[in-house]
């Protein structure tokens, strides 16, 4: 067994001899075979001839970001088990027994938890420690029933196979969390070690952003779960939407003293629209992030897939539009025969509110039904 400890580094002078030496007085005490591998990303401060200097290995990145650095930081590493880890002191590379045991014992990632193991005073901003951090964790395993607590600690250990099955694609912030939900979706074996959280020994302000690196990690989530992000909120709007939008077709609906008419019917009109148009999104990204190998393929998605879905949702679209169109010739009829002149105030909005009800929703799905086609295609891999 070889491992690989690696750092990405972007102007770390600082704090990177710090980090290399005491990752290589672990090896050593370890007795383990292994490397240190830093993956600079562009750095101008001479962090590379420090590393070297230390000798570390350096992989020149080109690509700029965090995700990038740790791609090919792992893409360039020799060992068959990698430990990760930020290169700003703030994690202790002395300490990394609990990692290799968990990954000796088969678990395909294991992430450190500074919760578990202590956050020394002053190395988290109480934004993350209070509100960023639990809220981002305990968010993850609702959506993904991922067991970590510590969604987004930067000291995490893996097997080089295992990354290579996650196929991850993100070269930003994101990377850290694509890891863990691509893990988890794949059913990987996961676990959890303490680790403690040191104060970063730069000088500098570090490249943490709390709020925009906490929203675009939120956003990412978010995104790689059209599932709640997308398609059970359009659905409930709709189903809700739809049942009162039925029950005030025919008439005025009253509760008590409280009266629902023919204004109530539009704005239900509007929910069904958007509800429809939420859960047919939902689809849609759905299979593009399959398609890019963001998201896995689900049961139900194949079978989509499988059928000759552009020429039955055109089908059913083009009928729903039909439909609204001969719903409206009777509102038509109707206003021909006050000789095309002003009506009674709201006699055939009924009709007409479900005429382009029909019609809206009938184009929708004709035109997701296009889209939904052309992301079938059979494509090569490469």
């Amino acid at each position: 067994m070889k491992l690989t400890i690696l750092m990405p580094c972007l102007n770390e002078a600082e704090t990177l001899e710090t980090c290399i030496k005491k990752a290589q007085s672990w090896i050593r005490s370890a007795n383990i075979e292994a490397e240190v591998l830093v993956a600079d990303n562009g750095s101008t401060d001479g962090s590379q001839d420090i590393a070297r200097r230390n000798q570390a290995r350096v992989v020149s990145v080109e690509q700029k970001g965090y995700g990038s650095a740790l791609f090919h930081g792992v893409k360039a590493a020799e060992g068959e088990f990698i430990i990760m880890g930020d290169a700003d002191d703030s994690y202790d590379f002395s300490k990394l027994d609990l990692f290799i045991e968990k990954l000796e014992e088969g678990f395909d990632l294991v992430m450190g938890n500074r919760f578990l193991g202590g956050i020394e005073p002053g190395a988290m901003p109480w934004k993350n420690k209070y509100i960023g951090n639990p809220f981002l964790s305990w968010l993850g395993r609702m959506l993904f029933k991922c067991p970590a607590k510590d969604f987004h600690c930067g000291l995490r250990a893996f097997r080089k196979d295992s990354f290579d099955r996650m196929d991850l694609r993100t070269t930003g912030m994101e990377f850290a969390s694509e890891m863990v939900i691509k893990a988890n979706l794949f059913n990987m074996k996961i676990a959890e070690v303490p680790t403690t959280l040191s104060k970063d020994g730069r000088s500098r302000p570090p490249h943490l952003r709390p709020w925009r690196d906490g929203w675009r990690h939120l956003r990412f989530m978010l995104l790689f779960s059209p599932r709640w992000l997308f398609l059970i909120p359009g659905m409930l709007l709709f189903i809700i939407s739809a049942v009162f939008y039925i029950s005030l077709l025919t008439g005025p609906v009253s509760f008590g003293s409280i009266h629902f008419d023919v204004h109530t019917l539009f704005y239900c009109q509007a929910g069904m629209v958007l509800g429809f148009l939420s859960a047919a999104l939902g689809v849609i990204v759905r299979m593009i992030g399959v398609r890019e190998g963001l998201l896995q393929e689900h049961a139900i998605l194949e079978k989509v897939r499988a059928t000759p879905v552009l020429e039955i949702g055109g089908t059913v679209g083009l009928v729903m539009v039909a439909m609204g169109i001969y719903s409206g010739l009777s509102t038509v009829i109707a206003w021909s025969e006050a000789g095309f002149g002003p009506l009674v105030y709201g006699a055939l909005l009924r009709n007409v509110s479900l005429a382009t009800t029909l019609m809206i929703i009938g184009g929708v799905i004709l035109l997701i039904s296009l889209i939904m086609g052309f992301l079938a295609l059979p494509t090569r891999n490469s």
